[in-house]
């Protein structure tokens, strides 16, 4: 991990050297996201403080034609990790290619940033399901005109970030498809799918997803479906649904938008792919629901600045200790 950290304060340093220079157009921008929270366990009756993320990004442009993004976390649950770092070309403004360690485009859930997230928690989709990045190439093809719609293409190593010394055979890695449909103003669909096999198991998993916005209310929904080959595994599927609505409040001097969120989530039985020493392919993440409510409380500031309040309802199946519920209030910063 320590190299990471002079690989960014170089990165950092860069920043600084381009700045002096006339030429704003390439001068790198500095970016951060800090989660501090609170937690505490109703059901043990127990809590904790976490720094969620501490994350810092350096983005900026080689030239016209090209521009990069560098991204650390220094503390993803108490955890250094090196996230994106790639390059991206886009001699169009129809078209974009993309190398390097980045988000796999699958499920919106999962490809939002941590400042973006409605919840403290993402849903099991976005955590326990897909959680995707690796390292490869995406092309993303855009029509703005008529039905705006986005076609976005990807391939990878299928092993994660953190193995990447592994040669694979073609039928080995990656592939990710995902389509963006704008079908009329302030609404989104999305299909997604994405096939992987980072042991000795194909998986392959498909997504769909919608999102509606109207004065101040957003719902959105997702449903997600895993098959495996050889029916090793019974098919995993998952689901949400959400709600948020925001009042803006001009009378408060320091909150700006106070959003009022409650989402439904739920996930049946999941294998990861990985199989036990008996060649099983066992039980990773148990079936479980979920029902959560939250308050967020926008301040006042030049720059994302929140404090999301939620409350997590678990269920889980007949003889299975539910040890999960609990309270979070969390402060996010974003600049």
């Amino acid at each position: 991990m320590p190299k990471f950290i002079v690989v960014f304060a170089f990165l950092l340093l860069s920043t600084t050297i381009f700045s002096n220079s006339n030429d704003t157009l390439f001068t790198p921008r500095i970016e951060g996201t800090i989660r501090a929270k609170y937690e505490y366990n109703v059901s043990l009756s127990e809590q904790r403080f976490q720094v969620r993320n501490a994350r810092f990004s350096i983005n900026g442009k080689f030239s016209n034609l090209v521009s990069y993004k560098a991204e650390i976390d220094l503390s993803d649950e108490g955890e250094t990790k090196m996230l994106d770092a790639f390059l991206r070309y886009h001699p169009e403004s129809w078209f974009t290619f993309t190398v390097g360690q980045q988000k796999i485009p699958f499920s919106t859930d999962n490809i939002r940033s941590p400042h973006q997230l409605f919840f403290s928690n993402r849903s099991f989709i976005g955590k326990q399901l897909t959680a995707l990045r690796d390292v490869g190439a995406t092309v993303v093809v855009s029509n703005p005109k008529g039905i705006p719609i986005d076609l976005i293409a990807g391939i990878y190593n299928g092993t994660g970030l953190y193995n990447q010394k592994m040669w694979r055979y073609s039928n080995e890695l990656s592939y990710s498809f995902r389509t963006v449909i704008e079908p009329f103003k302030n609404a989104e669909l999305t299909l997604n799918y994405n096939s992987v096999q980072p042991y000795n198991l194909r998986m392959n998993m498909f997504n769909v997803g919608g999102a509606v916005n109207f004065n101040g209310l957003h719902l959105e929904s997702e449903f997600y479906y895993k098959t495996y080959n050889a029916s090793v595994f019974n098919p995993t599927s998952g689901f949400f649904a959400m709600a948020a609505y925001g009042v803006n409040t001009p009378k408060l001097i320091h909150v700006k938008n106070i959003k009022a969120l409650l989402r439904f989530d739920n996930m049946t039985n999941n294998n990861k792919g990985k199989m036990d020493a008996g060649g099983n392919y066992m039980l990773d993440d148990i079936a479980r629901s979920r029902v959560t409510a939250g308050l967020t409380f926008s301040f006042s500031k030049p720059f994302l600045n929140d404090i999301r309040l939620n409350y997590e309802q678990y269920f889980f199946p007949e003889g299975y200790i539910n040890d999960q519920n609990k309270l979070v209030v969390e402060y996010v910063v974003r600049f």
